[in-house]
């Protein structure tokens, strides 16, 4: 049966990539472990511009770099350990050294870094469901940025376990811990809000 409407969907079903590829409807949506994820509506313009903040920063420095810098929408797939797919995420930016993980669907296994930015609605998603899943498959750096509290939290791989370092806000320089050499002012994402 051809599914092109997201209601035909079955929320106490999993779901597999192959599945996510056939669906012709326009929502935009994240599989979570094979359960179904609508996305926010389209992001607020506060959301919008810290996005295009950030990819101002990381593109000028990964445009430097071998690195390939990309942003939302792009499919982010997480095979399991038997190398089935039942995880797609559209992070807001996500960086991949990997390019051997690059395909024309988007990127297969763990970006090195992965921006998500809350927007009402989405917060315990940002902070809890995914936060596991980049934990999980390796995502060395996850930045999620607070745009009503104006600070950047960031969380390093050490040995498996996401280490959280102090908060970033207003007027701190920022330092990635994967990119020693990426450094910049958190006045950069925020200053003209």
């Amino acid at each position: 049966m051809e599914i092109t409407d997201i209601n035909q969907l079955d929320p106490n079903k999993k779901y597999t990539y192959a599945d996510y590829l056939l669906w012709k409807f326009k929502e935009r949506i994240e599989l979570f472990k094979g359960k179904v994820f609508k996305m926010s509506p389209a992001p607020a313009r506060i959301h919008q511009k810290i996005s295009l903040n950030i990819t101002r920063v990381l593109d000028d420095f990964f445009r430097k770099h071998p690195c390939e810098l990309y942003y939302a929408p792009f499919d982010v797939r997480f095979p399991d350990k038997d190398g089935n797919i039942s995880t797609v995420l559209q992070p807001d930016l996500c960086v991949i050294c990997d390019l051997q993980k690059l395909d024309d669907r988007g990127c297969l296994g763990a970006p090195d870094l992965i921006v998500e930015i809350l927007s009402p609605g989405n917060t315990k998603k940002e902070q809890d469901l995914k936060y596991r899943i980049y934990e999980e498959a390796g995502v060395f750096e996850y930045w999620i940025v607070h745009p009503t509290d104006k600070n950047i939290q960031v969380f390093v791989l050490k040995d498996g376990i996401y280490i959280g370092l102090k908060p970033f806000t207003e007027g701190e320089i920022i330092t990635s811990k994967t990119f020693p050499e990426l450094s910049f002012s958190t006045d950069e994402i925020f200053g003209n809000l």
